[in-house]
C-alpha cells in the first residue's frame, strides 16, 4: 500500500509557470534571472497559502540551474536541479524563524554565509516566518543583509510585513502576493481532479474555492477531505454537507419570501436554518452577501464582481430582475445593522427575526411611496396623474372678475380656468403656462391708498408673469421623481439640521431636532412647531430646506409644511411685562403697589 501524499504537496508547483494566480511576481522574477539583475535580498509577503515559500524554492532552484531554459525556467535535469528536488542540495538552506528566532541562531547563519557555494553560482538562504525574529536577532542580521557576499542571496517570507523593522524592509526587494482568485483556484482544482480521475461538479469546486478565502493550500486540503467523504465524487451537495455551508437555495427562497411579504415563510426558513446547527450571525452575514450579489447582477458591467459558478450566476441574474435597487439597498442596510448589533444582543434570535420582519415590509413601504397620489412628470414639462388612477377634472363656471394673480397683485384681466385635482407645488411655472398661457404683458393697477397711508411704488409694472415668477420663486425646479425611503429622508433631514447648526442659527436647530417630521401622504410632510415665531422662522428657511431635500433625494415633489400646536405648549413669561402680569394674576395687590409708588417694569 502506497503512502498517501496530500494534494498540497503532490501538486506543489515546481516551475514559475505552474504557480497559480501570481503572474505579476513570477514574470518579474523570470525577467530578473534572464537579465542577470537579481537583488541581494527578497521579501515575499502575503496571506497564508498563496505560494510565498513555493516561489522562494523555485527561485532558489532556478538561479543555480546550469541549463537554464530560454523562457527563464529551470531545466529540472541538471545535477543542481536534481540535488534540489532530492533535498540534498548544499547551496540552499531553509530556516524556520518561528523556532529559530534568537541571536545565536542568526549568528550561526552568519557564520555559514562566509562559506562559498559548492559547484553552483549562488548560495540561497530561505528564512520563513521572518517576522518571528526577536529585536536583537533583527539587529544582528542587519549588517549581513545589507552587505552580503556576492554569492549569497536571502529570501525572506512572512505573513505580517508590518512586524518587520523598517531597516530590514529598506534592504529588501519586496513582493506582495495577492489572494488567489476564485476562478483560478476552481480551474486548478478541476485540473487536479482530471489528473486523479475524480468526477466533480463545477458548483462544488467553486464552493471550495470561496471557502478557502484566497488560500490555495486550504482549498487543496478541503478538496482531499471532500474526496474522502464522497468516495471520489465532488458534488455540490457533498461539499455543502461536509463543510457545513449554507445552501444558496436558502437565500434565494428567503429573498423570494421577502419580496412577496410572506413573513411566516421567511421565519420558518430561518428556524430550519437554526435547526441544522447554523449560527444566526453566519446566516445574516450570508444574507448580506446574497443581497450584494443581487445588486451587482443588475448591471452587466459589474457581473465580473460575482465570483460564483455559471449555474448560480444564472439564478442571481433571474432573481435580480424581481427586486428593485431600493429594496436591495434598504435590505442590505437592515441586515448590516443586525450584524453589528447581533453580538451585543441578549436575545440574538430576535434580532435576526426582527430584521427579517422589517425586510418583509419594505415592498409595502415602496408601494406607498409610489402610490397614484404622487404626480409624474409629463413629456411637455407639466404634471399629470399616473395612468392607473385617472382623476376626472371638475369644470367650474367661467368667471370674469378681478382676481388675485400668482404675484399677489390685483389684475383686471379676466381669466378662464378649470378647477382640477390639487397637484404638488413644484414646477409652478410649467403648471401656470399649461393652465393659462400668457401671450401679452399683464395690465396691473394699484388701488388708491386710504387713510393717508403711503404705498410702495412699482418701478416696472410691465413685466410678464414668467418674469415675475422667475424673480420671486426661490425653489429649484426639476423633473426627477425618484422614490425614497423614510430612513433616507430622515437622514437628509438630520444633515440639513447639522448644516443649519454650523451656520449659527440656534433657533432653527431647535425646530429641526425637537420633533421629527411625519408623512401625510406621498412626498408631503408636516412638522409641528410650538408658536407663530417658530412658524415664521421655519417659513423663512423653507426654500433652502426644500432645495436641499429635493436635490439630494432627486424628487422635486417634496413638500414640508409647519403647523402650530400651542395646546401642548406652556407659555412661560419672558419679558418684564409678562413676568409682572404673571405675578399680578396670582397676587392682585401688586397692581396697587405699582400704582401707588409709580413703579416701572425695569
Amino acid at each position: 500500500m502506497d503512502n498517501f501524499i496530500v494534494s498540497a504537496r503532490k501538486y506543489r508547483p515546481a516551475t514559475f509557470e505552474t504557480v497559480v494566480g501570481q503572474q505579476h511576481i513570477t514574470n518579474t522574477l523570470k525577467n530578473a534571472i534572464k537579465n542577470n539583475q537579481l537583488a541581494q535580498a527578497f521579501l515575499f509577503c502575503g496571506p497564508r497559502g498563496v505560494g510565498k515559500t513555493t516561489c522562494a524554492r523555485i527561485l532558489a532552484k532556478t538561479i543555480n540551474c546550469t541549463n537554464l531554459q530560454p523562457n527563464g525556467e529551470a531545466c529540472g535535469e541538471c545535477p543542481s536541479c536534481k540535488a534540489f528536488e532530492n533535498g540534498n542540495s548544499f547551496n540552499v538552506h531553509e530556516l524556520d524563524a518561528a523556532s529559530n528566532n534568537s541571536v545565536d541562531d542568526i549568528r550561526s547563519l552568519i557564520e555559514q554565509v562566509r562559506i562559498p557555494p559548492q559547484a553552483a553560482r549562488y548560495k540561497v538562504y530561505i528564512i520563513d516566518e521572518v517576522h518571528m525574529l526577536s529585536q536583537a536577532a533583527f539587529n544582528a542580521f542587519l549588517k549581513t543583509l545589507e552587505e552580503p557576499p556576492h554569492y549569497a542571496i536571502f529570501i525572506l517570507a512572512t505573513t505580517e510585513k508590518h512586524k518587520i523593522l523598517p531597516t530590514i524592509l529598506s534592504r529588501c526587494q519586496i513582493f506582495d502576493f495577492n489572494r488567489i482568485r476564485v476562478d483560478d483556484m476552481a480551474a486548478h482544482l478541476a485540473s487536479i481532479a482530471g489528473k486523479e480521475n475524480i468526477s466533480y461538479e463545477p458548483d462544488g469546486l467553486h464552493i471550495i474555492a470561496q471557502k478557502a478565502d484566497g488560500g490555495l493550500r486550504d482549498a487543496l486540503s478541503m478538496f482531499d477531505q471532500i474526496v474522502s467523504f464522497s468516495g471520489g465524487k465532488v458534488t455540490y451537495r457533498s461539499v455543502i454537507d461536509n463543510l457545513n455551508i449554507l445552501d444558496y437555495d436558502y437565500y434565494f427562497n428567503i429573498t423570494d419570501s421577502l419580496l412577496k411579504e410572506d413573513t411566516a415563510k421567511a421565519l420558518l426558513f430561518f428556524d430550519e436554518i437554526l435547526s441544522r446547527g447554523f449560527d444566526g450571525a453566519h446566516f445574516i452575514a450570508g444574507l448580506c452577501e446574497h443581497f450584494r450579489n443581487l445588486l451587482v447582477s443588475k448591471d452587466q458591467s459589474t457581473l465580473k464582481l460575482l465570483e460564483v459558478s455559471e449555474g448560480i450566476k444564472n439564478k442571481y441574474l433571474q432573481q435580480s430582475q424581481t427586486g428593485s435597487v431600493s429594496f436591495l439597498l434598504s435590505a442590505m442596510n437592515i441586515a448590516n445593522q443586525c450584524d453589528i448589533s447581533y453580538k451585543l444582543s441578549k436575545n440574538q434570535r430576535l434580532q435576526v427575526e426582527l430584521a427579517l420582519l422589517k425586510m418583509c415590509h419594505l415592498p409595502s413601504a415602496f408601494n406607498m411611496a409610489t402610490s397614484p397620489l404622487a404626480a409624474t412628470p409629463a413629456t411637455d414639462g407639466s404634471l399629470k396623474k399616473k395612468p392607473d388612477t385617472p382623476a376626472p377634472a371638475v369644470t367650474a363656471p367661467v368667471q370674469e372678475s378681478k382676481i388675485i394673480n400668482e404675484t399677489g397683485v390685483l389684475s383686471d384681466t379676466p381669466l378662464t380656468y378649470n378647477k382640477t385635482a390639487p397637484q404638488p407645488l413644484n414646477n409652478q411655472a410649467a403648471q401656470i403656462t399649461a393652465a393659462a398661457p400668457v401671450t401679452e404683458k399683464l395690465k396691473i393697477f394699484i388701488p388708491k391708498p386710504s387713510l393717508g397711508l403711503s404705498t410702495p411704488s412699482l418701478t416696472d409694472v410691465s413685466k410678464t408673469e414668467e418674469e415675475l415668477l422667475e424673480e420671486e420663486d426661490p425653489y429649484l425646479q426639476g423633473d426627477d421623481r425618484e422614490d425614497f425611503t423614510m430612513d433616507s429622508f430622515l437622514k437628509h433631514w438630520s444633515d440639513f439640521a447639522a448644516r443649519v447648526k454650523s451656520e449659527g442659527k440656534k433657533n432653527l436647530v431647535t425646530i429641526f431636532i425637537a420633533n421629527a417630521p411625519r408623512m401625510l401622504k406621498p412626498y408631503e410632510f408636516e412638522i409641528v412647531v410650538g408658536n407663530k415665531v417658530q412658524e415664521n422662522l421655519f417659513r423663512d428657511e423653507r426654500p433652502q430646506l426644500h432645495n436641499y431635500l429635493r436635490s439630494h433625494l432627486k424628487n422635486y415633489s417634496i413638500e414640508v409644511n409647519a403647523r402650530v400646536d400651542e395646546q401642548e405648549v406652556v407659555r412661560k413669561p419672558y419679558t418684564a411685562i409678562e413676568k409682572f402680569q404673571y405675578l399680578a394674576a396670582r397676587n392682585p395687590q401688586l397692581v396697587d403697589l405699582r400704582n401707588r409708588f409709580n413703579l416701572d417694569f425695569d
